[in-house]
């Protein structure tokens, strides 16, 4: 099993290596949930990145670039927030590329990014945030706030049956407060980033009034924009709505990189993550973090 395990690990470091050649500087790849029990795990491997770029040879064209491979199902807001001050303390550039998902507090996560990258098979997903109930699970926050605000709505035109009252009752108000906080949290964050990151060097107009300067008070209003539609249950319905490139682009008007017909690059960040997945679930852990650099 070592032997298969240490193939593994050479093949990971083959396509990460790829991965480096192609946009001429570091990588990381990130599969799994974003917890907060990984936060010491994913601050040692960034620190070791940047140590490891003086070693590297040939040494990086972009060493104040970092290339993010993500793949996740979501998590806490907060533990985003954290990974995002760590990553932008050494690197000044950061891209997201999304192989197959990064759902929620992973959506989030890319939008902290200068450039986004995905294929025609990529998702993004509403941001719903993740907090823990008082049972000890992940819950999305929304879908608690919706149904809160549904009995609430009912109740003024009708009284609530017997059922709703125990189900509006048996929902602590400190818990729903954590779940409007992680939801203002997460919106906050995502405008804040958009318009520090994503939107830095949107400078003219490409459509409306093209060539006119972009204002500090447009790119606000277009961030703003994009928190409200990615955070609206009723346009997605769901919590694990997966979210595809034309829509982030025709819908949401979210600039995205498609590298859909790059087929070198696309086959081989398949490989990548598809590897990384497998190891991930032969491993039985919850997250795996890999770079490459020595």
């Amino acid at each position: 099993m070592k032997t298969l395990d240490s193939h593994i690990e050479m093949a990971l470091d083959f396509y990460c290596k790829n991965v480096q050649e192609h946009f001429k500087c570091p990588v990381i790849a990130y599969v799994g949930q974003i917890h907060p029990g990984v936060q010491e795990s994913f601050v040692t491997a960034i620190e070791s990145i940047s140590k490891g770029i003086e070693k590297e040879t040939p040494p990086f064209e972009q060493p104040g670039r970092l290339v993010v491979v993500l793949t996740t199902g979501g998590g806490t807001v907060e533990t985003v927030e954290k990974m995002v001050e760590v990553i932008r303390t050494f690197f000044t550039e950061v891209f997201f590329i999304v192989p197959t998902m990064a759902m929620s507090a992973g959506t989030i996560f890319c939008m902290s990014g200068d450039r986004i990258y995905m294929d025609y098979a990529s998702s993004l997903g509403p941001v719903d945030p993740q907090v823990q109930n008082p049972d000890g699970y992940l819950v999305p926050a929304l879908g608690y706030l919706d149904k809160v605000n549904e009995l609430i709505n009912i109740s003024t035109t009708r009284k609530l049956s017997d059922a709703e009252l125990i189900m509006l009752q048996r929902l602590d108000l400190a818990t729903l407060r954590r779940y409007e906080q992680a939801r203002d949290l997460s919106i906050s964050l995502l405008k804040e980033w958009l318009v520090q990151f994503k939107f830095k060097d949107w400078v003219t107009h490409r459509t409306n009034n093209p060539g006119s300067e972009v204002t500090s008070a447009e790119k606000a209003e277009r961030a703003e924009q994009i928190a409200r539609d990615l955070s609206d249950n009723k346009r997605w319905h769901s919590h694990g709505r997966m979210i595809g490139i034309k829509t982030l682009t025709s819908g949401l008007k979210l600039e995205v990189e498609d590298y859909t017909k790059n087929l070198p690059l696309r086959e081989n960040l398949r490989a990548y993550s598809g590897l990384l997945t497998d190891f991930l679930e032969k491993r039985r852990i919850p997250v795996l973090i890999h770079h490459q650099v020595k």
